[in-house]
């Protein structure tokens, strides 16, 4: 994800009445602003390069579009992109440079064979239309069956990070007899097809909403990821480039149940979360204090 040291436009949003939050307790997660309402389904959040954007997706049934929003959820721009379907966008990240990829893996079926990570030119929210400049497309070291038997689906992915030169995946089980193992795969951020090497086999405790990974971001030193769940966030350490099964996770509760699809790093110590809208609850973005 994008890595910086303070996002100054969201410490105005305190001054935003739709950012008021009652609690003053740090480990809560604070409502900051809703999404507009058009925007239902988002699966995925990163920051422009400059700081001033919030950049968004929907996963599959909708646009093939990057949205804009400003630090009062404002949408600002809707940004087509052209080359490609949005056959389930899953997860948006920015790079160091201020690249923006696109993950372009939901499986829930665990049957796809046309996974790709899709990077773009976008840079401002000035653009009318961005394409794709990079495809990188992979399959899954140690898949053999599309789909696997049901007590193997651990091929559905719903969240990456973008590290010197490669993307860690984290797979979201969807097996029968949910237990929270996931699967860590690597691939060259490179254009080409690549087999995604399994580098870690890891678990989180608790049941589907507890352990289903949703979504991923890395802090600015490269030695903290952290997965997003429905109730949680967990905080990865000691991992190494080429081995995740060294790392060590702490599970940190939000005390709040809903479909939490998106996160990203404000700075090394605070998180922006986003969830789906649902009937009465969701469609918000938040933060959280880590």
């Amino acid at each position: 994800m994008l890595r910086f040291l303070i996002l100054p436009a969201l410490l105005l949003l305190s001054c935003n009445p739709k950012a008021q939050n009652s609690s003053s307790r740090e480990d809560e997660l604070k409502v900051q602003f809703s999404l507009p309402k058009k925007l239902k389904e988002v699966s995925g959040i990163t920051l422009s390069k400059d700081k001033n954007i919030i950049w968004l997706i929907e996963d599959r049934g909708n646009k093939n579009a990057v949205y804009g929003v400003n630090n009062k959820g404002e949408m600002v721009a809707k940004v087509p992109v052209e080359n490609a379907e949005n056959t389930d966008w899953e997860d948006i990240i920015s790079d160091t440079q201020g690249n923006i990829y696109i993950g372009d893996f939901g499986n829930n079926d665990n049957n796809r064979q046309d996974l790709a990570i899709l990077k773009t030119d976008l840079k401002d929210s000035k653009q009318t239309v961005t394409k794709v400049v990079q495809t990188t497309k992979f399959h899954y070291q140690g898949q053999t069956e599309f789909p696997p038997k049901k007590s193997n689906l651990l091929y559905d992915c719903e969240a990456f990070v973008e590290m010197n030169g490669n993307f860690y995946l984290f797979t979201k089980n969807r097996s029968k007899g949910f237990d929270g193992t996931f699967l860590v795969f690597q691939v060259p951020n490179k254009e080409g097809d690549f087999e995604a090497k399994l580098i870690g086999t890891l678990k989180l405790d608790g049941g589907y909403n507890d352990a289903a990974i949703t979504s991923a971001t890395i802090n600015s030193t490269k030695d903290k990821i952290v997965l997003l769940t429905h109730k949680n966030v967990h905080v990865l350490t000691g991992f190494t480039a080429d081995n995740f099964n060294t790392a060590k996770i702490q599970k940190i509760p939000l005390h709040h149940n809903s479909q939490k699809e998106a996160i990203v790093f404000l700075d090394d110590k605070t998180l922006m979360i986003a969830d789906e809208k649902a009937k009465d609850e969701g469609g918000n973005v938040y933060t959280f204090a880590l």
